[in-house]
């Protein structure tokens, strides 16, 4: 099960106004892009927007990078409560997670998200 259609990144301007203007938290093997949205006109907060970008330099096999994106995605859908509104986000895969598994995964995207002040840690 993926992530809900309203939490999902999905236009190419979203994407390329986070790798613009967007804060940056790297690890060894993840990379974040965030940028916090302001509020719309009725005073609503937006929903936070989660994307994936994950190339073919992790792996030629595209079982490898669906995997991962899938095991993403299942994180995201665990922390979502925890998350700040009104974040558009932006998961990049480095090359060397291919050899991580779900929990290391869960760890990094944690501490990463806390670094960039969008789950305040506790």
């Amino acid at each position: 099960m993926g992530l809900p259609s309203r939490h999902r990144l999905k236009r190419r301007w979203d994407f390329q106004s986070v790798y613009q203007q967007g804060i940056r938290r790297s690890s060894r093997h993840l990379i974040i892009r965030a940028l916090p949205v302001a509020e719309n006109s009725v005073n609503q907060l937006i929903d936070t927007k989660i994307g994936i970008s994950i190339s073919r330099k992790v792996s030629k096999k595209a079982v490898v990078r669906n995997r991962i994106k899938r095991q993403i995605r299942s994180i995201f859908r665990c922390l979502l409560p925890k998350i700040s509104s009104g974040w558009l986000i932006i998961v990049i895969v480095k090359p060397e997670a291919q050899e991580c598994n779900y929990e290391h995964f869960l760890r990094e995207l944690e501490q990463l998200l806390i670094r960039a002040e969008i789950i305040h840690g506790h």
